[in-house]
Parts: structure tokens; sequence; C-alpha cells
């Protein structure tokens, strides 16, 4: 049996498409800020003195490194709210779930990045009379982030791309866009041939844009 390439059933229902890549990006933009956030925080913490605190962050990076992220959506979207007796959306379980995930890979990265600030940096903040906190907000902190924004940036990348996987509880993003089109026009080839080259060129894109941004800063400390 031929089959015909028909773009215009897809093209009819296109802002299905807009509209999901931008919920996609929005996503990831979000999860991003929120992982840092705690990302940021369980390093700090991990590089404190309390070894129990240490293994219950090594404990949560562990977990959340070696679940599925897939299964990690299922367990918070359907799994407590059973256990709890509550219920939250699917857009806010989604964002949740990823801001989780990426906190677990971003503690690595801020460890790391605080790990690299340089001896004399940290001797000098100490001989000026500087608290640790005053150490770590004026010193480590702006020090640290320009080390790790070339890791944050692949890190924003790889987020887009898992807010695919939102479409397994029906948030209606790019994927979820494009599987609600191949059901009501069944040209299941031609939605791809758009959606795959949209996560492309929109990857590419942010790519282009958190690398210049981080040229920028480069210019701004070299001044």
């Amino acid at each position: 049996m031929e089959y015909y390439l028909n773009f215009n059933l897809v093209w009819r229902h296109s802002a299905r498409l807009w509209w999901g890549l931008a919920l996609s990006i929005e996503l990831a933009a979000i999860s991003i800020l929120i992982g840092c956030v705690i990302g940021f925080a369980l390093a700090v913490v991990y590089g404190g003195k309390s070894v129990i605190l240490r293994k219950l962050v090594t404990a949560y990076v562990e977990f959340v490194r070696n679940v599925p992220l897939l299964l990690l959506i299922y367990l918070v979207f359907y799994g407590i709210p059973s256990a709890g007796g509550f219920a939250y959306g699917a857009t806010e379980s989604f964002v949740a779930t990823l801001s989780l995930y990426a906190g677990a890979y971003l503690v690595e990265v801020f460890r790391a990045g605080l790990d690299a600030v340089p001896k004399g940096a940290r001797d000098a903040a100490k001989a000026i009379g500087l608290t640790p906190w005053g150490q770590l907000a004026h010193v480590r902190f702006p020090i640290m982030l320009r080390i790790v924004l070339p890791s944050l940036s692949n890190a924003f990348i790889s987020l887009f791309k898992d807010t695919s996987l939102a479409s397994v509880i029906a948030v209606p993003e790019l994927t979820y866009g494009a599987n609600w089109i191949k059901t009501n026009t069944f040209r299941a080839v031609e939605v791809w041939m758009i959606v795959g080259p949209l996560y492309l060129v929109t990857g590419y894109v942010i790519l282009v844009a958190l690398r210049g941004l981080e040229q920028l800063l480069i210019r701004d400390r070299r001044r």
C-alpha cells in the first residue's frame, strides 16, 4: 500500500505544537531554576561537617540517579497522592519531579564547582574578616557560578528533551500535542517529521543562547 505525505492536516492543528513547544521550554526553565536551588543547597550541606546529613544527601542523589525518570513521574503523580490522600495537577507534579531529578544531578555539579574555587580566593575572603556565609555569598558562589555555567547549559538542554515524558501524565507539552494530532489525523509520519526538527532546532537555539551568555560573563570578568 502506497503512503502519500500530506502535511495539510498537521498544519491545521499546528497551534497545539507551538503552544506545546512554549510549555516545554517553560517546564524546563522552571525545573532548572528549582533544581539549581535544590542542588546548591544540598551541595553546601554536603560540604558541611555533619556525617548524617552527608549520607542523607548521598542517599537522595543515588536514589534519583538510579531510578528511571519515567518511574519517578509515575511515583510522584500517582503514588504519593494515593498514599497521602491528596491530589495535585499533572503540570505541578511534573515540575516537582523534574526539579527533584535536576537537583540530584546538580548537587555534584555545584559540589565540584565549590571545590574548584581557588584557595587564594577563599583565603582572601577569610583575611578580610568575612563570615563563612559571607564567604559563600560574596566569594565562593560568584566564582563557582562561572565555573559551572557550561554544565548548567547542558543540564537545561537535557531537561528540555526530558519534558517529552510529561505526555504520559497528559501535560500538554510538545510531544503530547504531537500525539493528539497523530491520533486525530492519522498522519503519524508527517507529525513526527515536524516535531523531530522542532526539538533539534530549539535545543540548538538554546545552546547558542547559553553559550553567548557564558561568553558575555567571561568578558565581564576580564574587564
